[in-house]
């Protein structure tokens, strides 16, 4: 058993409200510069609809994530090396800038350039891309609030005509999605570079800018299309987890300003050698259990001796134990993850949503909280079962079922206890729970601090070495890397920073500056601890 730590989320879908405020501070945080501005590294979609980029989960066409060779062992359902090589300069699975949208911005001068006249000046959109006059017709929000025409979203194609005929009159919900950060990463194996790595310390899958050579197997590779092509920098980047703030224990920023608190941000430990095993289960509805039988529980003494032999940390087996998204994964057994059939065993959980289901019980003259109608309304929600069982269990609705009566458990022992009546621990039992477990989840759900939804151990500066010394690094089938005569040695490349805001000003607004290195005015913040501004951080302006 080789037990790792990864960081990971848990979204809960019921609390989520569409304001986009995860969105908007990742993107000033992180992609507010030249050749991003296509880029949402967090985006929340209208679910039914076509998602960012458009029909991303149609692999039928995208062809990414794993699949199961004759053998039965895992294939990148791209190709592997020689189809890789055969397509490398032009790749006609990577969604095109129409997918995504062509940015734009407004010709505002002519609102205060244009001369007296009888009609109120007008600014045209022009595009940020050719800088030519445009019409908008796409964006990454652009089915906000409709859940859009049905026919085009690749989930919705799999359900029962039936749900499709009751769709106009059904439903909607929102769903944020950042980088899954998966235990089996297929952007990273796609990569011929081994510009993608992921990290042993703590799980989060980075890009070397170094190493990055723009070829783009890794959007191909990356089912959920959260890799992004820099078109001016010619670099790959992706959504970090906020690595600089979650190694000093501060949440993402997609975390920290959820309106909702809809997110939490633990330790889950696993034995990454089992992945491989569990990414390969035959059944596509088998893969949720597969990949839950992988992550380990953190009070077995056994899990613990193996993780100190592993060099990790006590601090981390206690933030471990203490981890709300290991509690909501198995202690209350409420969050799923987000498309387990394509094999990459992502590491963004979702509890899914139970709402209106309160509202319309109460609309018939029904008590919308009694346990027993909630109960018997889990099969005739406005949100159908099937629809997010193809989201979130590979289309298997009984792990769905299950969640969501917790969920209508939840509402209706706690409502009993708030309105001065005894608990009835029927209605806990009858999903699975004790009255304790219920009575915790709701502390949870509703009503943890911050230091309760948020448990992120700080970094060790000496860990990632450790962890190498030990044989506890990370390494993937196929990649990382393509060696040989047409591709880059893999090896795993050393961590690189992002960077830092002040240093990405001067260089875009700065004239001259030094070599290439003071030019990135990288650092890298593995070896930092917070406590200051290190030495040759800024780059320094030609004299």
């Amino acid at each position: 058993m080789r037990v790792m730590a990864q960081l990971a989320m848990v979204m809960n879908l019921d609390k989520c409200i569409g304001c986009h405020t995860c969105s908007v501070t990742c993107k000033q945080a992180w992609t507010n510069r030249a050749g991003t501005e296509y880029v949402w590294f967090n985006n929340v979609e209208t679910r039914p609809g076509q998602g960012y980029p458009r029909t991303y989960q149609d692999q039928d066409r995208w062809r990414g994530g794993w699949e199961l060779n004759r053998r039965g062992r895992l294939k990148l359902k791209a190709g592997g090396r020689v189809r890789k090589l055969l397509s490398i300069f032009a790749n006609p699975l990577m969604p095109s800038i129409q997918d995504y949208y062509e940015p734009w911005t407004y010709d505002y001068d002519r609102l205060f350039s244009a001369p007296m006249q009888a009609d109120t000046p007008v600014a045209r959109p022009r595009s940020l891309i050719t800088g030519r006059p445009m019409k908008i017709g796409w964006s990454a929000n652009w089915d906000d609030d409709l859940a859009g025409d049905p026919s085009p979203d690749p989930v919705l194609r799999k359900v029962s005509e039936q749900v499709k005929l009751e769709f106009e009159r059904a439903f909607m919900f929102y769903l944020p999605r950042i980088c899954e950060h998966c235990l089996n990463p297929s952007c990273v194996a796609s990569c011929p570079s081994g510009a993608l790595y992921k990290r042993s310390e703590d799980g989060i899958v980075l890009v070397d800018q170094d190493r990055c050579r723009g070829w783009r197997m890794c959007v191909t590779g990356c089912p959920y299309k959260k890799v992004y092509f820099n078109h001016k920098t010619g670099k790959a980047e992706k959504c970090t987890f906020c690595y600089p703030r979650v190694e000093v224990g501060i949440p993402t920023v997609c975390s920290e300003t959820c309106v909702g608190r809809l997110r939490y941000l633990g330790l889950v430990l696993y034995d990454a050698d089992r992945v491989a095993e569990a990414a390969a289960t035959p059944s596509e509805r088998d893969l949720y259990e597969a990949q839950k039988s992988v992550l380990l529980d953190p009070h077995d003494p056994g899990v613990i001796a193996a993780a100190r032999a592993c060099g990790i940390p006590d601090d981390w087996l206690d933030a471990a134990r203490e981890s709300p998204v290991h509690r909501l994964i198995f202690e209350y057994g409420v969050a799923l993850p987000l498309h387990p059939e394509y094999r990459t065993m992502p590491m963004v959980w979702y509890i899914p949503p139970l709402s209106p289901v309160v509202d319309v019980l109460a609309k018939t003259g029904h008590d919308g909280e009694d346990a027993g109608n909630l109960f018997g309304a889990i099969d005739a929600l406005r949100i159908p079962v099937e629809y997010l069982a193809e989201l979130f269990t590979a289309g298997d609705p009984e792990p769905v079922r299950a969640v969501l009566r917790r969920l209508a458990a939840m509402r209706s022992y706690m409502r009993r206890l708030n309105l001065g009546r005894e608990p009835d621990e029927s209605i806990a039992t009858a999903a699975g729970l004790s009255g304790a477990q219920v009575e915790g989840m709701h502390r949870l759900l509703a009503l943890a601090p911050y230091a309760e939804r948020y448990v992120i151990p700080k970094a060790h500066a000496e860990q990632g070495a450790r962890l190498e010394e030990l044989g506890c690094s990370l390494d993937y089938d196929g990649g990382p890397g393509m060696r040989g005569p047409f591709g880059e040695a893999s090896g795993r490349p050393a961590p690189v920073a992002v960077e830092n805001f002040h240093a990405l000003r001067e260089r875009q607004t700065g004239e001259h500056l030094d070599d290439a290195d003071e030019l990135r005015g990288r650092v890298n913040l593995l070896n930092w601890d917070g406590k200051g501004i290190p030495d040759g951080l800024f780059p320094r302006r030609r004299k």
